[in-house]
């Protein structure tokens, strides 16, 4: 699985979020340590607190799959802005690996990092 191919399944799957509120689709594209690939989007919710990220509509799906080992994931929005991940978001990475490999692109940067730098010192049981 190549770096270009989770990009395109990001890009992809950020169309078809369900975002009437804030117009701003975000997807995401996480591979596992099986060489399985989810998608999520973001979906909205008129209600905001029940509002759900691509991110953590990714992880759901692989987990309620049986994944629970993730090497790395891409997240994308067409925006100028980096679409980083929230902080629910990035306490949810960080239970699955904090060195999981992080992908942020927008339509005008790319930033290359871990969930252990997006969330450092993160919560632990």
């Amino acid at each position: 699985m190549t770096k270009k191919h989770l990009i395109e399944k990001a890009k992809e799957v950020s169309r078809k979020a369900y975002a009437p509120y804030s117009n701003y689709k975000v997807g995401a594209a996480l591979l596992t340590k099986s060489g399985k690939v989810y998608t999520g989007c973001n979906v909205e919710n008129s209600s905001y607190g029940l509002t759900n990220c691509a991110e953590r509509t990714a992880v759901f799906k692989a987990v309620s799959e049986g994944e629970m080992e993730f090497k790395e994931m891409v997240i994308y929005a067409e925006s100028p802005n980096l679409p980083t991940p929230c902080g629910a978001c990035r306490q949810v990475l960080s239970e699955f690996g904090p060195e999981l490999k992080i992908t942020i692109i927008s339509n005008k940067e790319q930033l290359e990092t871990s969930i252990s730098e997006l969330l450092p010192l993160g919560f632990r049981f």
